[in-house]
């Protein structure tokens, strides 16, 4: 069985970089129509073994894998593999990654259609699929930075795929430096786990770990902190980077100058949930560290409802669902900071559905509308995309998080965890995955009117939307499915079912009463939360079908808020002018400083100079005049006969 599974697992990771390098070596000889059939062969044929590795172990219950394959150097007595863990985390995660990936794959046929970068671009995805898949299937650090940096990459290439639009290629290269950012403190995070526990392999660094409980050092004099803490703070650098949390988020909302389909894969089932899951994966260090876990609550609860109030003022459709993206995301760091490990990773999974649901459906607006992103430049497309939109309407339910769509059993199991934990920051994240129920409901019914409802904004005699092709609208339709019934299907064997999908996750007041899909939803009619969609939903349909006045009067009379809303808080600002301008002020000053004046004119130049001083004066030595010699003859005789008198003076 262990070498089944070896080799089930080295398959599904592998299959995605073979499809890669066929696409990007041999796509120009293949042709476009190959290309993407052999990158769409691949992938399929990993979901298919996922889901066989999903019967094993969800079904037939086969213990944990922790597997070897290669042991690729030893230093210091310190083993360095190639390995695999195999449970029920990783096979979610797999199941996760594979599909949106070959969804995305699917419906980039139809987007990419005709665009001179088609074979790259399915070269670059499935890459990045490869990736994903080596991080989540890792069994050690080594692999998962491996992992790690491989998405990072891919993401750059991908952000920047259309690298003459110079929005583009500024928006890749602000993802990967805002994303070094994040991996130096990953980075240190991995090289304390080394020092303190002289391995880096998962298990045994967790067997471990009650061990180091009161082991401290000293970052600041005189102020030790514990081991476990640093840590734990210096890995969570890293996803903060990764899962784009504040103040690191600013690289997100700028890969939107990407295609539609990468927007889809790094904002749903990928690069962003990185961090979600290596959180989630490292629970046994977080349960250790409450400052850590109260850092984490405070951060995640803090962009859940604040970078969701951004996606209120935004106009770009895609821009919208970035924004809302990392409000998600701020959702599930706050699970994680509540210890409700489980819920984020449930969160993750559903949220993977709906989200790639509505960026997909977006895309099949854009297309249509002649790559027009502008929601002021739409409206009443309902009736002439169908699909587009029932599918979109349906995506929006699942993220507003309303009963049955799947959203609502994950979202409310986070809110209720925080809700229920004790932490510092507790009641302020309560206060803010609360309020952001409403926020998220207002600005996704925001979009779904502008774009849908309301009367045709568009030159009607130039632009005819319509029905986007087959191979668009599928992926929506496949998506759509889960998004509805994905929730009530995982909320029983992931929440209360034991052994739970994580041992360390805790919902103290869900595990203490198990329910069922329709028990929860009978309670939602008395949670707040419940209400405040409600609410939500309502006051968009006031403000944008009732009374389109409105929201012109609200940016009046709350100039203020929408300035600070429009100004994202001032990040992007900070960001420039102290990063950007201050990097490129700090370096020009090298530049004049150290290259031009200390290396360039004293030590080049001056090293010339000081050569041309030394030869005039050697020069004038050899003047050619008898009596010049006779005198230089005569003063060093004199000066010889001193340097050996003098010291008979005495």
């Amino acid at each position: 069985m262990e070498q089944l599974i070896s080799n089930i697992t080295i398959a599904i990771v592998l299959f995605p970089l073979l499809g890669a390098l066929v696409a990007g070596l041999l796509g120009k000889k293949m042709g476009c129509t190959w290309s993407h059939r052999a990158t769409i062969f691949y992938v399929f044929i990993s979901f298919v073994l996922s889901l066989y590795l999903a019967k094993l172990v969800f079904i037939e219950h086969i213990p944990t894998f922790n597997l070897v394959v290669y042991h690729w150097g030893i230093s210091g007595g310190v083993g360095f593999d190639v390995g695999f863990l195999i449970d029920q985390l990783s096979v979610l995660m797999l199941l996760v990654v594979t599909f949106v990936s070959l969804l995305v794959h699917i419906y980039s046929i139809g987007y990419m259609q005709g665009d001179p970068g088609y074979q790259r671009f399915f070269s670059y995805v499935s890459f990045f699929t490869f990736a994903m898949l080596a991080l989540v299937t890792a069994n050690n650090f080594l692999q998962l930075f491996f992992g790690w940096e491989g998405v990072g990459v891919a993401s750059y290439l991908l952000i920047g795929f259309w690298f003459n639009k110079d929005s583009a290629t500024a928006g890749s290269l602000k993802a990967f430096i805002v994303n070094r950012v994040g991996d130096f403190g990953f980075l240190l995070g991995i090289a304390a786990i080394l020092a303190t526990y002289h391995s880096i392999d998962y298990s045994a660094v967790f067997a471990q770990v009650d061990t180091t409980l009161s082991q401290t050092i000293t970052v600041i004099p005189q102020h030790p902190w514990s081991v476990i803490t640093l840590i734990s703070l210096l890995l969570f650098v890293g996803a903060m980077g990764k899962s784009a949390q504040i103040p690191l988020h600013v690289w997100l909302p700028e890969s939107m100058e990407g295609p539609t389909p990468i927007s889809a894969l790094i904002h749903a089932a990928t690069m962003v949930t990185a961090g979600i899951y290596m959180i989630a994966r490292m629970s046994p260090l977080y349960q250790h560290s409450p400052t850590a876990l109260s850092v984490i609550l405070v951060i995640g609860a803090s962009g859940a409802l604040f970078t969701g109030l951004i996606a209120i003022v935004q106009n770009d459709i895609k821009r919208v669902i970035a924004y809302s993206t990392l409000s998600q995301l701020g959702y599930m760091v706050a699970a994680l900071g509540a210890s409700a490990y489980t819920a984020a990773i449930f969160h993750l999974s559903t949220h993977a559905c709906f989200k790639a649901l509505l960026f997909l459906g977006a895309g099949s607006v854009i297309l249509a509308c002649h790559h027009e992103q502008d929601m002021r430049k739409m409206g009443g497309l309902w009736k002439l995309m169908p699909i587009t939109y029932l599918t979109y309407l349906l995506g929006s339910l699942a993220l507003c998080a309303l009963p049955p769509f799947s959203g609502f059993f994950s979202k409310d199991a986070i809110i209720d965890a925080v809700h229920q934990t004790t932490i510092p920051g507790a009641h302020y994240a309560y206060f803010c995955v609360l309020t952001g129920s409403f926020v998220t409901a207002f600005y996704t019914f925001r979009s779904l009117f502008m774009t849908f409802h309301q009367t045709p904004r568009y030159d009607t005699a130039h632009l005819h939307p319509h029905e986007s092709p087959w191979v668009v609208w599928l992926p929506l339709v496949l998506l759509a499915i889960p998004s509805v019934l994905l929730g009530a299907w995982l909320v029983k064997p992931l929440l209360f079912d034991t052994p739970p999908l994580l041992a360390q996750s805790v919902v103290p007041h869900l595990m203490e009463s198990p329910q069922t899909a329709w028990s929860l939803m009978e309670e939602s009619i008395h949670s707040p939360a419940f209400w405040l969609v409600i609410s939500g939903i309502f006051s968009a349909w006031l403000c944008y079908i009732a009374f389109p006045a409105l929201p012109k009067f609200f940016v009046r009379v709350l100039s203020l808020p929408y300035f600070i809303l429009i100004k994202k808080y001032g990040f992007d600002d900070f960001n420039r002018v102290v990063f950007v301008d201050g990097s490129k002020s700090l370096a020009q000053s090298f530049s004049h400083t150290g290259d031009q004046v200390v290396i360039d004119n004293f030590f080049v130049n001056g090293s010339g100079r000081a050569v041309v001083f030394l030869a005039k004066l050697g020069r004038k030595l050899q003047s050619g005049l008898i009596y010049h010699y006779s005198l230089l003859m005569a003063i060093g005789l004199i000066a010889f006969l001193i340097l050996i008198l003098w010291p008979l003076k005495g």
